[in-house]
């Protein structure tokens, strides 16, 4: 397990409160020994003018999703995780229903993580998949 805090499904809901990943209609919807699922309506709020889902809202998808993994992956409340690096690969369209993306490991160490993140349509078919960095800094006091 690379949890530091074990995430329940109301503490991921709650991390999002209020922030874009609440306005774009992300929830949280599954948590692993080391993975996290959530998914987001291709909806107005997600789709490009040409009622495509938005890379861009896939890219929020994937940067939410290992964010907030590496938040329940810091083991001190001094500490807090910062995107540093995102990429994606968009493989396929969606224009309805919801995407779901799930965030897996690929290093989690102490000053950085790096997170692998696969979005797929309702068919289970690969719109997008993703690699964040993130690095571990002291909060602000």
């Amino acid at each position: 397990m690379i949890w530091m805090q074990k995430p329940t499904l109301e503490a991921l809901q709650k991390a999002c409160k209020n922030t874009m990943c609440d306005h774009l209609g992300m929830e949280f919807t599954d948590v692993g020994d080391d993975y996290l699922v959530a998914k987001m309506p291709v909806d107005q709020r997600t789709k490009q003018p040409a009622g495509l889902l938005h890379g861009g809202a896939s890219v929020a998808l994937a940067e939410t999703l290992g964010s907030v993994a590496s938040l329940f992956c810091i083991p001190s409340n001094q500490k807090m995780p910062v995107g540093i690096e995102i990429n994606a690969n968009h493989l396929k369209s969606a224009t309805s229903g919801f995407v779901s993306g799930k965030v897996t490991p690929i290093r989690v160490g102490q000053n950085l993580h790096v997170w692998n993140i696969e979005i797929h349509n309702e068919k289970s078919e690969l719109v997008c998949v993703s690699r964040l960095s993130v690095m571990i800094v002291d909060k602000k006091q």
